[in-house]
């Protein structure tokens, strides 16, 4: 099963397992955290009500991303600014995308024998055939 879940303005897709980098929340590495705002969910193409979906993860650490340096200059006037920033990060590991797999387990063996007893109960009418459309006589 796989979710979409947005955090830090940025939206991620996982799963069980994946390792993702994230910008920095608040918590110690070890500990377990759930992201809330889970916007699509799904298993095998299939897209399931993402409202009912939690996404846990536990945090691997907290670090910094790759420098990106941040240059400045205008021509001809003696300017130049040489900044450097490392975004704060969290590394998080998924530990479970759920909350609906048993409940939807149970729906699809509860909607089975129900189709079939509607199908056997009342066999399906046939459209009426159309008529052909006269020829006009010139």
């Amino acid at each position: 099963m796989f979710a979409v879940v947005r955090t830090g303005g940025k939206q991620y897709r996982v799963a069980a397992g994946d390792k993702i980098a994230v910008e920095k929340l608040a918590g110690e590495a070890g500990e377990k955290i759930t992201l809330a705002d889970v916007l699509l969910a799904g298993e095998d193409g299939a897209v399931t009500d993402a409202s009912k979906v939690t996404v846990s993860a536990e945090i691997i650490a907290q670090a910094k991303s790759e420098k990106v340096i941040v240059f400045k200059k205008r021509r001809r006037h003696n300017y130049r600014r040489k900044n450097g920033h490392r975004q704060q990060m969290t590394l998080l590991r998924i530990l479970a995308v759920g909350g609906v797999e048993k409940k939807a387990a149970a729906a699809k063996t509860e909607a089975a024998p129900v189709a079939a007893a509607d199908e056997t109960a009342a066999p399906a009418k046939k459209a009426p055939a159309k008529k052909a459309a006269a020829a006009k006589a010139e």
